[in-house]
């Protein structure tokens, strides 16, 4: 019996592309398919020649329909898209026109910015290790490195690969199931060459990274953005009115008077604070179990109050992480301290934050509906 085409095509639908992660046979990558006996032959387009995931999308393919009933062998022939055939693939993902997806009417991506008021408050681990979290519990994760001086994310999230052009569309690596953007690899001279710009070309930087990035379709999008209320705080917000901040903050009543700063500028930019975030709070002493206030004590709990009492809403204190220098080891190492030790007390901490800000309900507040009201009424 000879082997039935539309299994064949079936089977060839189950196989996702790991960089666009949609299937095969939506996004134009099967060229052809040649059955002649027990053997199968099928041609592949990659969307460019040097296509780092060709061998795990060849083994896919033969993964596949080698379980096709009567089929015996599975070969695979690679070809490369042309010009045209990247350009219609990056209008069926992105549309025609640049734009910035996660505003587009019923977008369900939750987005998080992460600010703090100052460096040196962890608020970068904070944001890897939640995204690693929320990544664990099955939720499709976007990072954006939107400190474009300092970015630190692709190191400690282990990832060393460069983003993939394909036309005028960017592909971002993933590392431990996060898609993630930074300026790191795209600086000509290595990681240790300074970024000399100022506002108008951060901005450009930032909506790049939104609107010519092929994000998916995210449940949960985080910013990591630089300390202050600079540019990068203010054009985040602009460029995504929906997004919601989170400050982080240390113990230190010192840290925590700078971090409030960070968030009485949501108001002025019409952002949601969604919560404040105490890292490096009390840990217990290892020899007689008591705590250690290290930095001192109550930074986050007056942060969340003051602006409780400023912005018109309610800013919870969503947790405190205690001080562990395995989070910092764990950056380092490109490794979240959530993954490599889970039952580590600000780990657990952690995690608990990422699920409850990973499963909250979207709700209204600042999503774009697509309604226009009607002024002659």
């Amino acid at each position: 019996m000879s082997v039935n085409q539309e299994a064949v095509q079936a089977a060839l639908a189950t196989v996702i592309d790991p960089e666009i992660r949609r299937p095969i046979t939506d996004i134009g990558m099967v060229k052809d398919v040649a059955i002649a006996g027990g053997t199968v032959t099928v041609g592949v387009y990659l969307t460019i020649s040097a296509c780092p995931m060709q061998d795990t999308i060849v083994n896919s393919v033969k993964d596949a329909v080698s379980k096709v009933r009567d089929v015996t062998k599975v070969e695979v022939e690679l070809d490369v898209m042309s010009p045209e055939q990247r350009t219609a693939l990056r209008e069926k993902l992105q549309g025609p026109t640049k734009e910035i997806r996660f505003n587009q009417p019923g977008s369900l991506t939750r987005i998080y910015a992460i600010a703090s008021g100052k460096g040196g408050v962890g608020k970068s681990s904070v944001t890897t290790n939640l995204a690693a979290a929320m990544a664990l519990e099955g939720l499709v994760v976007g990072i954006v490195d939107a400190d474009i001086y300092g970015h630190s994310i692709p190191d400690m999230m282990g990832i060393t690969e460069a983003p993939l052009k394909v036309e005028n569309m960017i592909m971002p690596p993933q590392g431990h199931g996060v898609r993630v953007m930074s300026m790191l690899p795209l600086k000509p001279k290595g990681r240790h060459e300074p970024v000399a710009m100022r506002g108008p070309m951060l901005h450009r930087y930032l909506e790049s990274f939104l609107s010519e990035v092929w994000w998916g379709d995210l449940d949960i999008l985080l910013l990591d953005l630089p300390p202050g209320t600079g540019d990068i705080a203010i054009s985040s917000a602009h460029l995504l009115p929906q997004s919601e901040l989170i400050i982080v903050t240390t113990p230190q009543p010192a840290a925590a008077d700078v971090a409030i700063r960070a968030g009485m500028l949501a108001p002025q930019v019409n952002q949601r604070v969604s919560g404040v975030i105490e890292n490096m709070s009390a840990f217990a002493c290892p020899h007689c179990g008591e705590p250690i206030d290290m930095f001192g004590s109550g930074g986050g709990k007056m942060v969340a109050e003051v602006l409780t009492a400023n912005v018109g809403q309610e800013v919870p204190l969503l947790g405190r992480i205690p001080f562990d220098p395995g989070l910092r080891e764990g950056g380092d190492a490109g490794m979240p301290y959530v993954l490599s030790h889970p039952d580590a007390p600000a780990s657990k901490a952690l995690i608990e934050m990422a699920q409850k800000l990973g499963t909250r309900p979207r709700g209204l507040v600042g999503m774009n509906l697509g309604i226009t009201p009607d002024r002659n009424k």
